[in-house]
């Protein structure tokens, strides 16, 4: 589950992480307030305006500005707000901008120069740890940095049984070039972000930049938070810091009807029942020449009202040229899922004008088969995987 920048922010302060502090407004009036609120609290006299959508490089597509006075606060919020903003990772429509963080200034002049740095916690699968990585190159694309100068990116490996230890707090703030006030601040600051990615069971924590200020303070000043879907359990309050709005209305659609369903940019839908399958029969659609359209995993219970939701979320995709249904019926006969897909199929009738190809194998195959080609239904029934292949080929022309 992706987290907003300000959520992310409150989750790091939580766990004692310094951060820029913010108030989130949803239109300008409240915008201005916020910008109030915040100079009495902070003293800052310049606020930064951030759009707040689950996307980066927020401030190459005019979704972050410098605003120098309350009347600017009003003006750039009034913008950001509302508009499609566009970005490398959003779609290539934009996503919509519905609320604004206000920040404090944290680029004050001083007695020393402000510095950025890169700093992310994520799990290292290869060698079963968690893993820091980080660098002396803030504010830009790490992808960036690293295809350019590698040698500026460091990765410090976390056993999760002992968590970040002391000397390893220490080496990355040595490798940032820090000493003094800003040595300490960093080995802090690095030894708290573990803990926070830790409990709160997050898949990553991304901050870009963590900034040095003019007088040695060590702060996020942005956060970029995914949180482990299946550990939510243990965090009741993080429940409710899901933003429907950022998603797909398909997933979120798929999610409420109990189906595993990822969209993807392709022409042939998928509905298949266990994970690898579904990862082997998107293989089989590249190797045909199609493009996966989805993710579908309808789990053991392909009855027909699972199944014809599963029709209906493919076919809401434009881009779907036909529908490929690959089942294994281990936990379920197949005759059974034969049988949904003829009942599914009648209940949409013209709703469906794509071919759907239907390879079913496991307990009662054959009687599945035999149900499905007697249908009379536009449903091609198939036995081996080639044979699928070269039925994707086909309808695709």
């Amino acid at each position: 589950m992706n987290l907003h920048e300000y959520q992310g922010k409150e989750i790091l302060s939580s766990f004692g992480v310094r951060v820029q502090r913010g108030i989130v407004a949803d239109n300008h009036k409240s915008a201005v307030d916020a910008a109030k609120q915040l100079s009495a609290e902070t003293g800052t006299g310049w606020w930064v305006i951030k759009a707040q959508i689950h996307a980066g490089g927020r401030g190459k597509g005019g979704g972050v500005k410098l605003a120098k006075n309350l009347g600017e606060v009003e003006s750039i919020s009034k913008n950001i707000i509302g508009m499609m903003l566009k970005t490398p990772q959003t779609p290539p429509q934009g996503k919509k901008v519905h609320q604004v963080l206000i920040a404090e200034d944290v680029y004050y002049p001083g007695d020393s120069e402000p510095e950025e740095f890169y700093m992310s916690v994520l799990l290292n699968r290869g060698a079963g740890k968690n893993m820091i990585m980080y660098s002396t190159e803030g504010g830009m694309d790490i992808e960036t940095v690293a295809e350019e100068t590698p040698h500026l990116i460091f990765l410090e490996e976390v056993d999760p049984a002992t968590g970040l230890l002391p000397f390893q707090a220490r080496k990355i703030a040595f490798n940032l070039g820090l000493s003094g006030k800003a040595f300490k601040e960093m080995t802090k600051f690095a030894t708290s972000l573990y803990e926070a990615y830790v409990k709160s069971d997050a898949t990553l924590f991304e901050i870009n930049p963590v900034l040095k200020t003019s007088d040695d303070k060590i702060l996020a000043v942005d956060a970029k938070v995914t949180l482990d879907n299946n550990a939510l359990f243990r965090h009741k309050d993080y429940v409710d810091l899901r933003d429907l709005r950022e998603e797909s209305p398909i997933e979120v659609e798929a999610n409420a009807a109990g189906l595993n369903y990822v969209d993807l940019d392709g022409n042939v839908g998928c509905m298949v029942n266990g994970a690898g399958l579904a990862m082997s029969t998107m293989d089989l659609i590249k190797q045909s020449g199609g493009e996966p359209a989805n993710f579908l995993d309808v789990g053991g219970t392909a009855d027909a009202e699972r199944v014809e939701t599963g029709f209906r979320i493919i076919l809401k995709d434009p881009a779907v040229k036909a529908i490929l249904v690959n089942i294994f019926g281990g936990i379920v006969r197949c005759d059974r899922v034969a049988q949904g897909i003829v009942d599914a199929y009648k209940n949409m009738g013209d709703e469906i004008k794509v071919p759907i190809i239907v390879r079913l194998q496991g307990t009662n195959a054959v009687e599945a088969k035999e149900l499905i080609d007697k249908s009379g239904l536009n449903v091609i029934s198939v036995v081996e995987f080639k044979e699928a292949a070269d039925k994707v080929q086909e309808v695709l022309g």
